[in-house]
């Protein structure tokens, strides 16, 4: 399945996630890489087994090898991250979020592709996640690392609509069991 089959499967009552979705798949704001690294990686942080698939199937000759596993790469440590920052920044004891993480996240320093690349899908995937730490965090990186507003703002629209459809597959999933 790619992204036009996971279109078609989307119902008409969320058609403006498939419309989003097909938009897109051909907006020009990012590089392919960028684009398709923040697709893989928010639809991994989505979940939703039919969106990964349709996604993963999609990227396939669009991003390297070296680029697929950073995606995955982003997608998995943020995951953790985000868990982690997130319930720091809550705590109303602030005595956390001054501690030391003392979690492994070697990968963020050495990604295997250009950084802002990884610190982008990071961010999309932290969008997915909804960790305010570490959005303004990424968002700091790209922007020092020659990104746009515009560009920054296409990755978040990425994420929104990858985690929509996600959604989207789950429920109707849910209904026809």
């Amino acid at each position: 399945m790619s992204i036009d089959a996971l279109r078609d499967q989307i119902p008409d009552y969320a058609k403006d996630i498939r419309l989003n979705l097909g938009t897109l798949a051909s907006e020009t704001t990012l590089s392919d890489q960028q684009k398709w690294g923040a697709f893989l990686s928010s639809a991994l942080a989505s979940g939703n087994a039919a969106v990964i698939k349709a996604i993963s199937v999609e990227v396939e000759g669009k991003l390297s090898s070296e680029a697929v596993t950073a995606s995955k790469a982003a997608a998995a440590v943020m995951g953790m991250n985000n868990i982690y920052y997130r319930a720091t920044h809550l705590m109303s004891e602030k005595t956390y979020g001054a501690l030391p993480a003392k979690l492994r996240m070697n990968v963020i320093g050495n990604p295997g592709v250009d950084k802002v690349d990884f610190e982008l899908w990071s961010l999309a995937v932290s969008a997915v996640n909804g960790c305010g730490m570490c959005l303004d965090a990424h968002e700091k990186v790209v922007r020092k690392g020659g990104l746009t507003t515009e560009q920054v703002q296409t990755a978040l629209r990425i994420a929104a609509s990858v985690h929509a459809a996600a959604a989207v597959m789950t429920g109707e999933a849910a209904l026809k069991n």
